[in-house]
């Protein structure tokens, strides 16, 4: 397992990051045990929580994955892990986190409110990166940075990130850090795959200049990358349930990530894996793994034998001609995942 620095933080972790969103839904507490288990025994040191997790979100499971992961945590040296979390976004926009009376906000009373529960399920005395889940546009970012400064003073945070930013928030977030002399964000946590992979135009520029890793999420697209909805919707894949019986936050996801184009994609992708003579989950996570702006990629699993086929990508290097391969594609299949989300912000 390689290791990268976070940003230009003094914390360096494993290139593949173990995500725990499905530990309380699709995972019961044994299983998702084992999941983390076998990601240590691997080499993985880096694990990624939020205080919203599980998804789908729900009211009587919110904080159950950060339980899970506190109580596996006291299991092993604490300075042996890498815990990351997040705080719920603003509730006023695009979604409404089904959190604090659905008045989830990034003003400094409710980051405290946040890191002091994240704290206590995780039965830590400080998380090692802390992230904003997504952010509040309309608001003054030198008080959101101000609040996530004040917790590394504390010795609660380590080091402060964003997930699901703009180009334009995160160089805001960086001016004003400069400006208003506070923490800076170190990384980016954003949706990166081979069916969305628009982080590698403006966002790469924003982190290769100004020193900020992403660790791209979703690198299997959610599923599409494994191939098992090359030939439709699979029975209890995720996003075969989200369009069966899903509200319409997750019915609008699912059609984001399984459409036409993204199915065409999956198809001559899994040509390609398989020329080569790998899975196309494995190339789908090395491939994530190259770009030199990537400090750790997210993979999530709800099975070991799930986890075991992403940790075949860990030693894996794509070569040049199979690299030119996968580009062709994507000129001939450019953006082939819907809208994102992020324009909405």
């Amino acid at each position: 397992m390689q290791r990268r620095r976070l940003g230009g933080s003094g914390i360096v972790v494993s290139d593949i990051c173990m995500g725990t969103m499905t530990f309380g839904t699709q995972c019961d507490e044994p299983m998702s045990h084992r999941i983390m288990d076998h990601a240590f025994d691997a080499g993985i040191d880096f694990f990624d929580s939020a205080e919203m997790y599980p998804v789908p979100p729900k009211v009587e499971t919110i904080g159950l994955t950060e339980e899970y992961v506190g109580r596996w945590m006291k299991t092993k040296p604490r300075d042996q892990i890498i815990v990351a979390s997040k705080v719920a976004g603003p509730a006023h926009g695009w979604f409404v986190p089904p959190i604090r009376n659905g008045h989830a906000a990034l003003d400094a009373r409710q980051i405290n409110l946040a890191i002091d529960q994240s704290l206590r399920r995780l039965q830590t005395d400080y998380i090692d990166l802390y992230q904003t889940h997504w952010p509040d546009h309309g608001m003054r970012y030198e008080e959101v940075l101000g609040a996530l400064t004040r917790l590394i003073e504390q010795g609660k945070v380590r080091v402060i990130g964003c997930s699901n930013e703009t180009c334009w928030g995160l160089m805001k977030s960086l001016w004003e850090a400069h400006s208003h002399r506070t923490a800076r964000y170190d990384t980016v946590q954003n949706n990166f795959s081979l069916i969305n992979r628009r982080c590698e135009s403006e966002l790469a520029q924003v982190c290769r200049r100004e020193n900020v890793s992403l660790l791209p999420f979703s690198p299997l697209g959610g599923g599409m990358l494994t191939g098992k909805y090359n030939d439709g919707l699979p029975p209890g894949g995720r996003f075969t349930d989200y369009l069966a019986t899903g509200g319409p936050r997750q019915k609008s996801m699912a059609q984001r990530f399984v459409n036409p184009r993204t199915i065409e994609t999956a198809r001559r992708l899994t040509q390609i894996a398989k020329d080569v003579g790998i899975t196309l989950t494995a190339m789908a996570v090395a491939w994530s793994r190259q770009h030199d702006f990537v400090a750790s990629t997210i993979i999530g699993a709800t099975t070991v034998q799930q986890l075991s086929e992403s940790l075949q990508a860990r030693d894996l290097i794509l070569d040049t001609e199979t690299l030119k391969r996968i580009d062709q594609v994507d000129e001939e299949i450019p953006c082939a995942m819907k809208e994102d989300g992020l324009r909405r912000l």
